[in-house]
């Protein structure tokens, strides 16, 4: 049985409560898709790196594996680091596939969930 995994994939911090929000994106994945197993990377600062949450789920029978780069815009860090990251990735498990998306801010969807959030402040 084929099994595709999410990783969401954020920048890092040095403070700890940072990382809360992506926490509750992947409790909130976890509890609409339960056979589809969810789990954070981080670029820098914090733990796991992208490698180690590939090899995780690949360890947990994922043959398929999506990145979604939890980030606002396709910044330097989405279009030059996170290629190098995902190459090393499918260097260490070349029988499984490895997709990309493009960062959460580049999809309409979530920028209309923003401008509402927004508007509701006023």
């Amino acid at each position: 049985m084929a099994l595709h995994g999410i990783v969401l994939f954020g920048h890092g911090a040095r403070d700890v409560r940072w990382r809360e929000p992506f926490e509750r994106l992947a409790d909130k994945l976890r509890g609409a898709r339960d056979a589809t197993p969810v789990t954070l990377a981080f670029l820098e600062l914090m733990e796991p790196d992208l490698p180690t949450a590939v090899s995780d789920l690949v360890a947990q029978g994922c043959d398929t594996v999506t990145v979604v780069p939890v980030f606002f815009g396709q910044g330097a860090h989405i279009r030059r680091d996170l290629p190098l990251v995902i190459e090393r990735c499918q260097a260490l498990h070349p029988s499984i596939r490895i997709d990309c998306a493009v960062a959460v801010g580049e999809d309409d969807a979530v920028l209309d969930a923003v401008a509402q959030y927004c508007l509701r402040q006023l």
